[in-house]
């Protein structure tokens, strides 16, 4: 069963610098769900970071979603458990690992990964969300042994307030991307769910960021013993398969433009990124009066309503998404055809991970960039990033 994730990997080619999973020595079981997955080379951040990862040692990366950082860390927490029984099992409610991410979405996706490598072991896992029912997860940590915590930081701080969580027995901690923590003004609440957990000799953290900026490398200062630090050259992060365009298009024209490309192309699967709540409404709305059928999906709608749109989504009934970053991160579909910046993002890393969404496992995507008077300062930290002028054409709708 293909899983609809970053961490699939099927086609890459093999390249000298790439290790095989088969020759990481993971435990039968995990090895056992990877040959089922049909994972056969790892990525440039696996076949780095897992090497000194499996053998214990701190390890902070930069990685984008879709390099396989979720594979990275989930098949270290799984073959630590594995490798590593404990003499007398921990308490209810006292997890062995703890996974922080961001947003309900790439909670729930990085849930989803584990249960699938986690299929031929008895390892346990919850994912801890806001939005979601508290007695269910409440019920899951009192009267079931859970191994492994996949959580956001505010629901589990509830938790461990009211005393259903025990952190102090926490033998690895990850920290997925760090920087979109620092965004959303997270990192307040990651300190004191970190103070919760063993003192950083006695436990081991694994810490993903997109960006290696001063704030994160003071986080990793804090928070990590003697890491092993993995950078990938941003040159390499925008996948050769994805076809970038850049439009020149004004302000007050973006809308037009953007029902002419939905009219004229008709693509197949469509995921358009704007930077603003209130723009989702907007953008979706002018859609749907000129008869493009689509759906929005903003960080303000309740998380049922999120995740019904995600599923209608993946399941092709909704063909378009008007989309911002934070709904956006931990999106996982297959299929995308073309990715539209209608605003260049105030994050330019935030690109590389947009348009990330199409191009996944082999296939060919389009990425479409709207750049008006407000959006032109972006590009030149754009090229940097990307180790490359971008060329800015008018509007063409040819597409193949």
């Amino acid at each position: 069963m293909p899983l609809p994730s970053e961490m699939d990997q099927k086609d890459k080619d093999p390249d000298s610098d790439l290790l095989s999973f088969s020759e990481l020595g993971l435990p039968e079981s995990v090895q056992r769900a990877v040959d089922e997955l049909e994972f056969t080379t790892c990525t440039a951040v696996q076949s780095k970071v897992l090497p000194y990862s499996l053998s214990q040692h701190d390890v902070c990366a930069q990685a984008n979603t879709g390099t396989g950082k979720t594979a990275a860390f989930l098949t270290t927490i799984l073959s630590q458990h594995i490798e590593f029984p404990l003499d007398q099992v921990n308490p209810i409610g006292s997890p062995r690992a703890l996974v922080l991410a961001p947003t309900r979405e790439l909670t729930m996706q990085i849930k989803q990964d584990m249960n699938a490598l986690s299929r031929h072991t008895r390892i346990r896992s919850l994912a801890v969300v806001g939005g979601k029912r508290v007695k269910e997860q409440r019920d899951e940590l009192t009267k079931r042994r859970i191994d492994v915590v996949i959580a956001t930081p505010g629901r589990l701080l509830d938790f461990i307030g009211q005393g259903v969580v025990d952190l102090s027995r926490i033998e690895i901690l990850v920290i997925d991307e760090a920087d979109r923590m620092l965004d959303m003004g997270f990192i307040p609440d990651v300190r004191r769910i970190v103070r919760q957990t063993p003192e950083r000799r006695r436990r081991q953290t694994m810490f993903f960021s997109a960006t290696f900026n001063d704030d994160v490398r003071r986080l990793i200062n804090q928070w990590m013993f003697e890491p092993i630090q993995v950078e990938i050259p941003s040159e390499s992060i925008a996948a050769d398969s994805i076809d970038q365009r850049f439009w020149v298009v004004g302000r007050d024209e973006k809308r037009q433009t953007l029902y002419k490309f939905m009219k004229r192309c008709d693509p197949i699967r469509t995921l358009i990124f704007v930077n603003r709540r209130s723009e989702v409404k907007k953008v979706t709305k002018s859609l749907q009066k000129r008869n493009i059928p689509c759906e929005g999906l903003s960080g303000e709608m309740p998380q049922r309503k999120r995740t019904a749109t995600l599923n209608r989504f993946k399941r092709g009934e909704t063909r378009h998404i008007v989309a911002t970053d934070v709904a956006g991160r931990g999106l996982h579909v297959e299929g995308i055809t073309h990715v539209v910046n209608y605003d260049l993002p105030d994050i330019v890393e935030d690109y590389v991970h947009r348009i990330g969404r199409t191009g996944r496992a082999g296939a060919e995507g389009i990425s479409i960039s709207f750049v008006s008077e407000s959006d032109g300062f972006v590009l030149p930290e754009l090229e940097e990033l990307l180790g490359h002028k971008v060329s800015c054409t008018t509007p063409s709708y040819e597409l193949t």
